[in-house]
């Protein structure tokens, strides 16, 4: 279920490159170790990344992202267990754009776990930063991963094309509204966000009384800025037809930010449903005297 995805990503859990842990008697086996891997150390490309070795060990330095990684991934693949997509022809493409996918290490998890199911990817990785594009189509390329390309380009400027998995971490800002947005205008049966710099609401929040005595420092507010702004992208998900939580996830880079939005295509959504999601929307930035958030505004602006 879509809960359970939340569940599988908020436990950090032991690290899947250590020996894990026996339920019954605390020993290491290798059977737990293997059970709970969705991917493989023995792929050439994770030693082009800096991952692991020529020998396809580990590399020390590298313990925690290769953790990081196969959370990433897990939650992935309960949320395409979870969506249209996973009664999806065999061999029907699943696209998949990973906007500011940095080196890559996500964007080749997901390639490698879709190929892995017999399922056919086209998977984008976007990043601003050409040289880490160029290193990594030079990784696809020399590895003859098929359904693996990645562009310069920031999510703004994209048109949504073929786009069934919407990947954005730690965009920010109203980066994450547009994102979002991108995903919805493609009718993605995934999105998955992990929002940073909550900038566009704090300034527009006016303190209720009964708050103030709380949010007179400065880190509270912020927490409920973030809070707020995070809560409305996710009604506003809800409202456009998608089961969407919102759950703490094993950081991927060197920051506090790890939370995630995760958004799964509903086959049905009740009669009214959408209509009480709005009004809850609008309650809630009466509360706080919330004048504009940017999703809302971009979802208005296609109405």
């Amino acid at each position: 279920s879509l809960l359970r995805v939340g569940k599988v990503a908020a436990a950090e859990g032991p690290s899947t490159e250590d020996a894990d842990t026996d339920e019954d008697s605390g020993t290491a086996t290798a059977h737990n170790r293997e059970k709970h891997r969705l991917l493989s150390l023995d792929r050439p490309f994770w030693t082009d990344l800096g991952v692991t070795t020529a020998q396809h060990q580990l590399i020390p330095a590298m313990s925690r992202k290769w953790r990081q990684i196969n959370k990433f991934t897990e939650v992935f693949a309960s949320a395409m267990a979870a969506s249209p997509l996973a009664g999806a022809p065999r061999d029907r493409p699943i696209g998949v754009f990973d906007f500011g996918c940095g080196k890559g290490y996500l964007t080749f998890a997901m390639h490698d776990w879709l190929r892995a199911q017999g399922r056919v990817p086209q998977v984008t990785g976007v990043e601003l930063r050409e040289e880490l594009v160029a290193l990594c189509n030079d990784a696809a390329a020399r590895h003859g991963l098929d359904g693996l390309r990645f562009d310069a380009g920031d999510v703004r400027h994209y048109t949504p094309v073929g786009l069934d998995v919407m990947v954005a971490l730690h965009a920010c800002d109203i980066a994450t509204d547009h994102a979002i947005d991108f995903g919805l205008r493609a009718g993605a049966s995934i999105i998955m966000c992990s929002p940073c710099c909550h900038q566009q609401v704090r300034p527009q929040m006016k303190t209720p009384p009964l708050l103030r005595p709380m949010l007179q420092h400065g880190v509270h507010l912020g927490q409920e800025a973030e809070m707020v702004t995070d809560s409305l992208r996710a009604l506003l998900l809800d409202a456009a037809g998608y089961d969407t939580q919102v759950f703490e996830f094993v950081s991927l880079e060197h920051t506090n930010k790890n939370k995630m939005i995760l958004a799964v295509r509903r086959t049905e959504t009740p009669d009214g449903h959408a209509d009480t999601v709005r009004a809850q929307i609008q309650a809630i930035k009466a509360f706080y005297g919330i004048r504009e958030q940017c999703l809302e505004t971009l979802i208005a602006a296609r109405a």
